[in-house]
């Protein structure tokens, strides 16, 4: 029986150029390409143009909506604003249906602020949407304080500990998808050994 590869699908919660959440994210896709048998799916929320709740779901909404429901598990990382996750967070959330397709999916969560608390808050309220939908949330989450200091100009990561801490959220949530729920695999390939 041959298994398919374990499928992550992550995504920043910001549409800035130059967004540190989105460096830590790069982090986070990095540690995944580095996995065997794991691919990774990056949604760029730049690229798409998601309706504002209530509004007519369109082909765009839809293909999110699929792609994230095909993900063995889910990565996000949201920049903190205002002592909450980002209204792009929000929106993509919004976006994934309800029920939403994030219901029973591993999720690991990384927040990134530039104060000196870091994205406390912006976790703990999207560690609670994300619950009350119904996602397995893992524990743990990463958050950055002074993102200012922690990512360059570049994006990169200038704390070591920063950086290996995102690594290990990356291998907890791919740890967390092989251990607790069933690898995909081909019926017909089965079938015919």
């Amino acid at each position: 029986m041959k298994h398919e590869p374990l499928k992550i699908v992550a995504f920043a919660g910001s549409v800035r150029d130059g967004a540190r959440s989105s460096a830590g994210l790069r982090i986070a896709v990095d540690q995944f390409g580095h996995m065997d048998g794991v691919d990774v799916v990056v949604v760029d929320l730049r690229d798409i143009s998601l309706p504002m709740p209530g509004r007519s779901d369109d082909d765009t909404t839809q293909t999110f909506r699929d792609l994230v429901e095909s993900a063995d598990g889910v990565f996000l990382a949201t920049p903190e604003y205002h002592g909450s996750f980002s209204s792009v967070t929000k929106l993509a959330i919004d976006n994934l249906g309800f029920p939403s397709v994030l219901r029973g999916k591993p999720v690991a969560l990384l927040g990134v602020a530039a104060g000196r608390i870091g994205a406390i808050k912006a976790l703990e309220h999207l560690r609670s949407v994300c619950s009350h939908l119904g996602a397995l949330v893992l524990p743990g989450p990463i958050s950055v304080a002074n993102a200012g200091a922690i990512f360059d100009d570049n994006g990169n990561c200038t704390d070591a500990s920063i950086e290996k801490a995102i690594r290990g959220l990356a291998d907890q949530l791919v740890e967390y998808v092989r251990t607790f729920t069933v690898g995909k695999c081909s019926l017909e390939e089965s079938a015919r050994a």
